[in-house]
């Protein structure tokens, strides 16, 4: 009982939940520090939705971006895709080097507004990390290992599955870990196409001139974000010490 009061996961989990229920309550607090303000805290949606909304997001466009490019990864790491390496790794690296806004600004006109546009930016802006992980675990497997595997009869399929892609999971893990933390403080823009997101009060804030909305959103999008980033921590050790 000590050990689980003492995780900071669970505090960081438990303060998260605190304030997306506690903050439409928190009016008082935010009108001694911005006493110029009328309303000094968001109103238009409930911030327990925009949560919900915004890890919606988050988890499609990470979905996406971690198959692309987990498969990407893969297939030029096999002898008949090994050539078209540097041609994949460019594109992914564009895609990162695009700014999500311009996607967005492309992507409106042809697809509408709402949550899709904001999708296809966030997954091509997370892929790039995905596909270096995967590279650099499936390399970081020694040659040793794979030839031991080769002789004891095991296909091409059987040494990717059973040796390679477990002992490059870590690695992989990694990147993945880098691309969604990238998205959750990325996904704040699709507020900005109509999509609903913890963003919202950012973006309202900025254009209202309202700091006090921008600090709200803000402040949860960075705490979606440690609570993440230390999950996939947790994993990470898990799969570290199943490799050992």
């Amino acid at each position: 009982m000590k050990r689980l009061t003492r995780d900071p996961l669970l505090w960081l989990i438990a303060l998260f939940i605190a304030l997306l229920l506690l903050m439409p309550w928190s009016g008082p607090l935010f009108a001694h520090w911005f006493p110029e303000l009328e309303r000094p805290v968001y109103q238009q949606e409930r911030f327990f939705q925009l949560a919900l909304a915004h890890l919606q997001l988050v988890a499609i466009s990470s979905l996406g971006a971690a198959l692309t490019g987990l498969g990407a990864g893969i297939a030029v790491t096999r002898r008949g895709g090994q050539e078209f390496r540097p041609l994949v790794e460019t594109l992914a690296a564009a895609g990162q080097t695009f700014p999500p806004v311009a996607v967005l600004a492309v992507a409106v006109p042809v697809i509408g507004f709402g949550e899709q546009p904001a999708i296809i930016a966030l997954m091509l802006y997370g892929i790039l990390p995905v596909l270096q992980g995967t590279l650099a675990g499936i390399e970081s497997v020694p040659s040793s290992v794979k030839e031991v595997a080769q002789g004891v009869g095991m296909s091409n399929w059987q040494r990717l599955t059973r040796v390679e892609l477990p002992l490059a999971a870590p690695v992989i893990i990694s990147g993945m870990r880098t691309s969604v933390i990238i998205n959750i403080g990325t996904a704040a823009i699709a507020s900005t196409v109509g999509a609903k997101s913890l963003g919202s009060p950012i973006i309202i804030g900025l254009s209202g001139f309202n700091t006090a909305y921008v600090i709200q959103g803000a402040l949860l999008v960075a705490l979606l974000a440690l609570v993440v980033d230390r999950l996939f921590e947790r994993l990470q050790r898990c799969l570290s010490g199943n490799v050992r």
